[in-house]
């Protein structure tokens, strides 16, 4: 189970102090989405079952189904 409840984390970013942006750049197939969902899994906001498996950052039905980050 994650360990934050989306209404905390979503109350925490409504905060502009709270927000932290972040840029991953690599090559093709390097981890980028592995090493996102390892962070989101490490702030609380999905399961460890769910990194490397989430790929938080596809959020677009053609990723989801190719397995590929598109943007």
């Amino acid at each position: 189970m994650a360990r934050q409840r989306s209404e905390a984390v979503a109350e925490a970013m409504s905060k502009a102090h709270n927000i932290r942006n972040m840029c991953v750049i690599a090559h093709v197939d390097h981890g980028k989405s592995t090493l996102t969902d390892a962070l989101v899994y490490k702030a609380g906001i999905i399961t460890e079952q769910q990194a490397g498996q989430r790929r938080f950052t596809d959020s677009l039905e053609a990723e989801q189904e190719k397995g590929i980050t598109i943007k």
